[in-house]
C-alpha cells in the first residue's frame, strides 16, 4: 500500500493504582521505515476487519453532545492549532472519556494524518499491548509489552479531503464495529462526537434479500440461481477488498449482461425496498459477514453449528420442510475422523 504519512503522534495511556493515567509526547514521530511499516500493518488490520461503521459529526440542529473533538479537528486543519497540540488535545479528550466510562485501559493512543491515492485521512486509533516474552542480548528471557495490533477494537478514520468538500456526507468517518452488548465503539464515538448514519449490515443484509427474491421472481433455474448468487457475491467481495462501495446500478448492468429479463435489478430493488417499508440506497459498503448468505447458508443454536454452500443444497444436502430434517451425505473429513475415534471404529 502506497501511504505518504505528513503527520504521527503516539501517547500512553497507563494504570496506576486502580486508575489510568496519560502520558503525552512533546512531539511529532519522525518518519522512519519502522513507523511506515506500523501504519501499513495497521491500516491492513483496519481494512480487513469485517464489521465498519459510518458515520459523521453531530450537527448543530441533531440532539446529542458532540463535545470538543469536531471543533479542536476544525482548529488543526485551519492551521489555528498545530497538530501536535491538537493530538495532545484530543488524548486529554479520550482520557476523560476513559474515566467517564471507568475504563481501565492501557495502550497508546496514534494519531496519524496520511494521504493515500488523492485521499487525506486522519487515522485515529488506540493500539492495546500484550504482555510476553523475549530474549535479551544476554541470552535471558525478558518480559515485555508488545503492540497487539490485531486486537484493535478502538479505531476511526476521518476521510479529511471527503470532510472538507462535501461536509453534508453522512459517512466521511469509518470506524469498527464492537461485538456483542454495549458496543466499544459507542464509547469511542462519544470520544470523537460524532453519530453513526449508515448501517452497512442492515443494507448488505437488504440486497442479499433483494438478489435473492429477484432471482426467485424471474423464475431462474435453481443453477442460475446460484450462479447470479456467487455473481453478486464476488462483485460485492471485490468492492469490499478494494475499499470501494457496492453501486446497485453497477450491479443491475452486470446481472442484464448475464440473465437479461425483463425487469431491470436496479427497479427491482427499488420497489421491493418500498413493498418492504425499507430505505433503498444506491451505494453503500458492504458488510463481510453478510455478504457471505449470498453464497452459503449456516447457522447455531442448541449446540449445533451448520454451514455448507448454496451449490451443496440438493447435491450433498437435503432439506425436508415437512419434518424440518437436514441430511447430509458424506461428513467433512476432520469431523468423520473425530466421530469415527469417539466410537473406536477403525479407519
Amino acid at each position: 500500500m502506497q501511504l505518504r504519512i505528513e503527520e504521527s503522534i503516539i501517547h500512553q495511556f497507563y494504570q496506576n493504582d486502580g486508575q489510568v493515567g496519560l502520558r503525552l509526547a512533546p512531539s511529532a514521530l519522525t518518519e522512519d521505515d519502522q513507523l511506515h511499516d506500523l501504519l501499513v500493518e495497521l491500516t491492513d488490520v483496519y481494512t480487513s476487519k469485517p464489521a465498519k461503521g459510518y458515520a459523521s459529526f453531530l450537527k448543530d440542529d441533531e440532539e446529542g453532545e458532540s463535545g470538543p473533538f469536531p471543533e479542536h479537528l476544525t482548529s488543526w486543519y485551519d492551521g489555528r492549532l498545530d497538530f501536535v497540540e491538537f493530538s495532545q488535545q484530543s488524548a486529554k479528550l479520550l482520557l476523560e472519556q476513559l474515566q467517564n466510562y471507568n475504563l481501565l485501559e492501557a495502550g497508546f493512543l496514534l494519531v496519524t494524518r496520511y494521504q493515500h491515492l488523492s485521499t487525506e485521512y486522519l487515522l485515529v486509533c488506540f493500539l492495546p499491548v500484550k504482555e510476553g516474552v523475549t530474549i535479551n542480548p544476554e541470552l535471558a528471557v525478558d518480559r515485555s509489552s508488545q503492540l497487539d495490533i490485531t486486537k484493535v477494537q478502538l479505531a476511526a478514520r476521518i476521510d479529511l479531503t471527503e470532510w472538507k468538500t462535501s461536509p453534508e456526507s453522512e459517512r466521511y468517518i469509518s470506524f469498527i464495529k464492537g461485538r456483542a452488548g454495549r458496543k466499544v465503539s459507542d464509547f469511542f464515538l462519544d470520544f470523537l462526537g460524532c453519530t453513526e448514519r449508515l448501517n452497512s449490515k442492515a443494507h448488505t443484509q437488504q440486497l442479499v434479500d433483494s438478489v435473492q427474491e429477484y432471482a426467485k421472481q424471474s423464475e431462474l433455474e435453481t443453477e442460475q440461481r446460484q450462479a447470479l448468487n456467487k455473481a453478486a457475491y464476488e462483485y460485492c467481495d471485490d468492492q469490499w477488498k478494494q475499499g470501494d462501495t457496492v453501486k446497485i446500478k453497477d450491479l443491475s448492468e452486470q446481472f442484464a449482461e448475464q440473465y437479461p429479463v425483463e425487469k431491470s435489478f436496479e427497479s427491482f430493488s427499488k420497489d421491493f425496498a418500498e413493498q418492504n417499508s425499507r430505505e433503498l440506497v444506491d451505494d453503500f459498503p458492504a458488510d463481510k459477514s453478510t455478504l457471505r448468505k449470498l453464497v452459503k447458508f449456516q447457522g447455531q443454536g442448541g449446540g449445533v453449528s451448520v454451514g455448507f454452500d448454496h451449490t451443496a443444497l440438493g447435491e450433498r444436502v437435503h432439506y425436508d420442510a415437512a419434518t424440518d430434517t437436514l441430511t447430509i451425505n458424506g461428513t467433512p473429513p476432520n469431523l468423520r475422523d473425530q466421530l469415527r475415534r469417539y466410537f473406536g471404529i477403525d479407519s
